[in-house]
């Protein structure tokens, strides 16, 4: 059985996450300890407890997500599995590829954190709020929403941000272009055109600052190659070269999130499993739409973390 690791992005935050495996795993609480102290605040309290709007900010949320993830993977390490053995690659959803890098010996915990609080107030920072938008297109295909967002560039800056897969496609940009997309996208069919409650435009040309300073951020951290390799966002194949996956999340911040052609590449080369581990299901409902031929597994709590490791290790 061929196995692969995901790691979920920004939207799978929930006040509460984590809590259960603080509570029954020391390992977990040395991680949440380590990024409260990385990041110089209790981001912990605010994850268990909220308040919500908190804890939904972008400079919080992705290390938040970040550390729920790896709290499952020292449990699971701490309980046997190793991940180079037992897991033939990783891959994450926009911030989950930092997880993924993380997982894989790439950053130090401590980094990790810290390189997501600069690249969540980055991204908040490169567009004054309103300026930019992101809407959900559902039920048209890649070249057709392509198409809409070229048009609707006449608007402003226009672009893919990520394509899910099951028919999901979100639109980013300068918000007169992509309400432009949107409205076009209901137009030829789309069963569903939805702006998103997001506090910037991600994924989408605008965001070239914070490109620019995770450029900076990335080239000053030390890293080593993954032990596994990375089935990277915008090449949607596999990289294991540490210099290289740095260049790669630098493009990632302006890029397109290939998550489609990432599940896809999973199926077409025989990696039937994906443990989709931290907060959330987001990814497991993704590659059931995708592949049938793939299967997700969330991987949320102590429960999940059992049935994993006796699905691995026997």
């Amino acid at each position: 059985m061929t196995v692969a690791f995901t790691f979920p992005g920004q939207g799978s935050q929930a006040v509460g996450m984590g809590k259960e495996l603080f509570a029954s795993f020391a390992e977990a609480r040395e991680v949440f300890a380590e990024v409260d102290d990385a990041l110089g605040e209790k981001l912990s309290s605010v994850m268990f407890d909220g308040p919500e709007e908190t804890l939904t900010l972008t400079a919080n949320a992705q290390p938040a997500l970040m550390a729920v993830s790896m709290a499952i993977v020292r449990v699971l390490e701490a309980r046997g599995l190793d991940l180079k053995s037992k897991v033939a690659y990783v891959a994450g959803h926009s911030l989950g590829e930092y997880s993924a890098l993380c997982c894989a010996g790439t950053f130090t915990l401590a980094d990790t954190a810290r390189l997501l609080r600069i690249r969540g107030n980055a991204m908040q920072a490169a567009v004054p709020v309103g300026k930019g938008a992101m809407a959900a297109i559902i039920g048209l295909d890649d070249a057709g929403v392509a198409a809409i967002c070229s048009e609707a560039s006449s608007e402003g800056a226009c672009q893919i941000a990520n394509d899910n897969g099951g028919g999901q496609i979100v639109v980013s940009g300068e918000k007169a272009a992509v309400e432009k997309a949107a409205a076009l996208a209901s137009e030829r069919g789309a069963k569903r055109a939805i702006l998103l409650p997001v506090s910037a435009p991600f994924h989408s040309s605008l965001m070239a600052p914070a490109a620019d300073a995770m450029k900076e951020a990335l080239a000053k951290v030390s890293k080593s190659d993954p032990s596994v390799s990375l089935i990277a966002n915008v090449l949607a194949a596999p990289v294991s070269d540490a210099d290289r996956i740095s260049e790669l999340l630098v493009e990632q911040v302006t890029g397109q999130v290939r998550w489609r052609e990432t599940v896809e590449w999973f199926g077409a080369n025989g990696v039937i499993t994906l443990y989709e581990i931290g907060s959330g299901k987001v990814l497991t409902g993704l590659a059931r739409r995708i592949d049938k031929s793939v299967n997700g597994i969330a991987v949320n709590g102590a429960a999940d973390i059992d049935t994993v490791l006796a699905s691995l290790l026997g």
